[in-house]
C-alpha cells in the first residue's frame, strides 16, 4: 500500500480550524481548497461537513493522486477528484478544462508566506473571479500586523523564511487586505487561532459588481 504524505502541523491545525468552520459555514455548499498538500485538511473538514462538497488541488501535479487515494481510504463520496491548480494562472486551473460552477468556499491554509507575493495577489484575483456571491475566502496561517505585537516565534519564522527564500515571509495583513481591496474583497472577520496564527474571513464588498 503507497504511503501518503503527513504533515504534523496539519493534524495539529485541522480541529481548531475546523471549529471554526463548523461555526462559519452553512450547512450545505460547494469548497475549492487551494494548496491542499498531504489532503488531511480536506479529509478532516467533508467528512465533518457531509452536506459540502469539496474540490482539493494543488500546484504540485504528483499530489493528486495522493489526496485521491487518502479519499478513497476515508469512504468520502464528497470529494471531488484533485486537479492540478496554479494560483497564478488567470484562469483555474491551468491545466484541462476551467471550473464551471462558483464556489461558496474557498479555503487557503499556509500558502502566502512560503509563495511569492505575487500569489497573494493572484490567490484574491482568482477567489474574486469565482466566489458565488455570498461566499467566502477563509486564509489561514501566520499574519504580521502593524499594531499587534509579534512573537517572537513569528519573529524567528520569518527571518528563517527569509533567509531560505527572499521572496517568501510572513505577509502584512494590511498588504494583504490591500491586495484585497483591489478586486473588492474585504475582510469580515480576524479570528485568533493556536501558534500565533489567524484564520481570516474575506468576502466581496456589498454592491460590488466584480
Amino acid at each position: 500500500m503507497v504511503d501518503l504524505p503527513f504533515s504534523p502541523a496539519a493534524e495539529r491545525n485541522r480541529q481548531p480550524i475546523l471549529d471554526q468552520l463548523l461555526a462559519l459555514l452553512p450547512p450545505r455548499g460547494r469548497a475549492l481548497e487551494i494548496a491542499s498538500g498531504s489532503g488531511q485538511h480536506a479529509e478532516a473538514f467533508a467528512a465533518a461537513l457531509p452536506g459540502w462538497t469539496w474540490q482539493p488541488t494543488d500546484f504540485e501535479a504528483d499530489l493528486c493522486p495522493l489526496i485521491d487515494e487518502r479519499m478513497r481510504r476515508a469512504a468520502l463520496g464528497n470529494v471531488l477528484p484533485a486537479r492540478q491548480l496554479d494560483v497564478l494562472s488567470p484562469r483555474w486551473p491551468a491545466e484541462g478544462a476551467s471550473f464551471d460552477e462558483a464556489f461558496d468556499l474557498i479555503y487557503c491554509a499556509n500558502l502566502l508566506h512560503i509563495a511569492p507575493w505575487a500569489c497573494c495577489e493572484a490567490l484574491m484575483q482568482g477567489a474574486a473571479r469565482r466566489l458565488s456571491t455570498n461566499g467566502c475566502l477563509i486564509t489561514y496561517g501566520p499574519y504580521l500586523e502593524d499594531h499587534v505585537h509579534t512573537s517572537e516565534g513569528n519573529r524567528q519564522f520569518d527571518a528563517s523564511l527569509r533567509a531560505s527564500n527572499g521572496a517568501w515571509g510572513i505577509r502584512r495583513l494590511e498588504d494583504v487586505a490591500q491586495a484585497a481591496a483591489e478586486v473588492d474583497l474585504q475582510l469580515t472577520r480576524r479570528q485568533s487561532m493556536p501558534a500565533n496564527n489567524l484564520l481570516l474571513v474575506w468576502q466581496r464588498i456589498q454592491g460590488s459588481g466584480t
